[in-house]
């Protein structure tokens, strides 16, 4: 049974993946270099998604105007622990938010065909001061996904869910320290 709350993510021994969506340019020069380049943006904040459903809703199965390619990004979990141990809820105290170098929040999980669910899904912002420790020290490697978010898209569109669920990355419930669980809680959502 799927709790109300709780991290879902691809991961192992070492690393966790987190998807995002970007636009092209953006994708090649990062695939090209193997890790983030210009025009990623060193200087603003970057959301990271360990849901893949979550974040095909959130693209439009990669069809969304500068996110028409998907990322899956391999980040140490040291780096992501770090994140969330840094985290100050979107919900909570505004001057606490201000000044927070990461951002955590918690929306409906999706399912396949973009429906909310009765589970929610973890986001995590990571600040400008963080982003250059993200990208340089936190990202072990960049995979292009986009030909597979294409092929899934597809299948669902053509009603063959089973098959494209097939080509979804294996997420599984990730394991949180009493410490982080108790700080992420008060990012739930209501």
């Amino acid at each position: 049974m799927t709790s109300l709350y709780e991290i879902r993510a691809d991961h192992d021994e070492r690393t966790v993946v987190v998807y995002q969506a970007y636009a092209p340019a953006l994708a090649d020069a990062a695939l090209r270099a193997g890790r983030f380049v210009p025009p990623f943006s060193f200087g603003r904040m970057t959301w990271i998604k360990p849901s893949f459903l979550w974040l095909m809703h959130r693209s439009n199965w990669a069809r969304k105007p500068g996110q028409e390619r998907v990322l899956a990004v391999r980040m140490t979990r040291e780096g992501w622990e770090e994140a969330l141990a840094r985290a100050v809820p979107t919900a909570g105290d505004p001057e606490a938010l201000a000044r927070a170098a990461v951002h955590v929040q918690w929306d409906p999980e999706r399912s396949p065909r973009g429906a909310a669910l009765n589970h929610y899904s973890i986001q995590v912002g990571i600040g400008r001061e963080l982003v250059r420790t993200f990208a340089d020290d936190w990202v072990t490697g960049l995979t292009d996904l986009t030909p597979t978010v294409r092929r899934a898209a597809e299948l669902l569109r053509t009603g063959r869910a089973a098959e494209a669920r097939r080509l979804f990355p294996p997420e599984r419930v990730y394991p949180l320290s009493p410490e982080l669980e108790r700080r992420l809680r008060a990012g739930r959502a209501a």
